[in-house]
């Protein structure tokens, strides 16, 4: 069974929505990826910015799979695409392998909320400085 499929996604390229349905994610191949969030109608900030070999996507693997974030190609982008129902069913028949992809991801979640933190704990110690806070 392939699980995987090669897709693509030219600069710019809108790959996925905030509180759209999460029944894929993604493994970078080349190019680069920005995930951002709106903040209203008319602005987006990025959150993170992920590269070859991250993981796009994991809101897939956790209820009520949805985006949490935006994604866009922020240059061209080729990509090893799985549907998420075929690699959960593939868990469920290989425990050892669920257990696996479980622990990646969660050591990927992990990662991103220290690099988060950082980042917050800057902006705060940058108004901190300015008399902001």
């Amino acid at each position: 069974m392939t699980l995987a499929r090669e897709v693509s996604f030219p600069e710019d390229t809108r790959i996925f929505e905030a509180g759209g349905t999460a029944d894929r994610f993604w493994v970078i191949r080349s190019g680069a990826v920005s995930l951002d969030q709106r903040v209203n109608d008319l602005h987006r900030v990025t959150v993170a910015g992920l590269g070859a070999g991250d993981l796009l996507g994991w809101s897939w693997l956790f209820p009520p799979h949805e985006w949490d974030f935006g994604a866009v190609a922020f240059s061209p982008v080729r990509a090893y695409e799985f549907e998420a129902a075929a690699v959960l069913h593939l868990c469920e028949e290989e425990p050892p392998l669920g257990l696996l992809l479980v622990r990646n991801v969660a050591e990927v979640l992990a990662h991103r909320l220290e690099t988060t933190r950082g980042k917050l704990l800057e902006q705060y110690a940058m108004h901190r400085r300015s008399g902001a806070l």
